[in-house]
């Protein structure tokens, strides 16, 4: 395997083991507490947890250069049913069309190919947007996991790797 699609592959692993963690820390949520909200100027753990499963499949789209409307029909579709299952099965979806899609990139394309999303003036390579979906999905894992510990779920470092 070369080196550019043996980082692939890493970042697709760890992208993985993300979602499967988040998976893991949502299901440890009480309904009743989908309202919680750190502060009046953040997301409510519903909000949130509705954003994080949203990650994968939200960040491909922007990133295949689909418009805002698209976007906002996904975030809209996500939030019309908070069954935790439920959020969890888009998550998992979106993993696997971010998996499917970067596995069909030629080395050529994952290096170099650039896209432009419907915020920016300018495009990214899709080696640098496998690093953003990853990232983006880690920082809200880790504001997942702090409500948690804020509302006294029994969460830990064990709850992320």
């Amino acid at each position: 395997m070369s080196a550019v699609n043996e980082v692939k592959a890493v970042l697709l692993e760890e992208l993985e083991h993300i979602v499967k963690t988040s998976s893991n820390l949502i299901r440890k949520i009480s309904p009743e507490h989908w309202s919680f909200r750190p502060h009046a100027n953040m997301r409510s753990l519903l909000e949130l947890t509705e954003h994080l499963v949203s990650v994968p499949s939200s960040d491909l789209l922007i990133l295949q250069e689909n418009s805002e409307t698209v976007i906002r029909r996904l975030e809209a579709d996500i939030a019309e049913n908070s069954d935790i299952e439920r959020l969890i099965g888009w998550m998992a979806t979106g993993l696997h069309e971010v998996k499917s899609y970067m596995e069909s990139l030629s080395e050529e394309d994952f290096l170099h190919k650039s896209t432009k999303p419907f915020y920016l003036e300018h495009g990214t390579v899709q080696a640098k947007w496998l690093v953003e979906i990853t990232t983006h999905a880690q920082h809200h894992r880790a504001q997942l996991f702090t409500y948690l510990k804020m509302q006294g779920y029994e969460v830990n470092m064990f709850d992320l790797y």
